[in-house]
């Protein structure tokens, strides 16, 4: 069974349209204008060996908030139809990733449940046309659109490239380990019966 997702938003501001293979090698083909976010969205597929097409237009003439809250949402969509019932799967994942002087701890539920813990200390700044801010929008539209609980806290970290990138990987790499099958989960990993 093939664990692919296709979404699109259109709106006033952006034009946004995502495919993701969750049994994937980690291939990206990205385009969101934004280069510095272009960067984190490969390093999630890498590091989460999702593949991931993504392609926006959006209206950076007024910052790039717009495009990243939208990629956001519209990556949190086709996560959730790839994802399905979510059946078969470990549900949940964590990771403890080092990058140079930071630290980060993510860990992901696959919960259906959408809640985000985003401890993420940074200073305002613009990175290649990414504000500094917009990791937290990022993941508050993905988490809401996928239905995930999401818990990030840097631990360590000073330079706030370093804190960005060290964030997206350790999310891509809780992201791998919460949606890997399972052939010993007998449906839904729920007692309810559904997620």
């Amino acid at each position: 069974m093939s664990r692919i997702g296709e979404a699109q938003r259109a709106t006033g501001e952006t034009d946004v349209r995502v495919r993701v293979d969750l049994d994937g090698t980690g291939a990206a083909n990205v385009a969101t204008g934004v280069g510095f976010f272009d960067h984190m969205l490969t390093l999630l597929a890498h590091h989460a060996l999702i593949d991931l097409d993504i392609t926006a237009s959006g209206d950076l003439e007024t910052g790039s908030h717009h495009t990243v809250e939208d990629v956001g949402i519209t990556l949190g969509l086709a996560l959730a139809e790839a994802l399905g019932d979510r059946a078969g799967i470990e549900r949940y994942g964590w990771s403890l990733v080092p990058m140079d002087e930071c630290l980060a701890q993510a860990a992901i539920d696959v919960s259906g449940r959408p809640f985000l813990a985003c401890e993420v200390p940074l200073p305002y700044a613009n990175i290649g046309g990414f504000e500094t801010d917009l990791l937290e929008e990022f993941l508050r539209g993905l988490v809401n659109n996928a239905r995930l609980t999401v818990h990030l806290r840097m631990l360590a970290g000073s330079n706030p490239h370093h804190v960005i990138e060290c964030g997206f990987k350790a999310v891509a790499r809780a992201l791998r380990a919460a949606i890997t099958p399972n052939d010993r989960v007998a449906g839904v990993p729920s007692t309810k019966g559904s997620l």
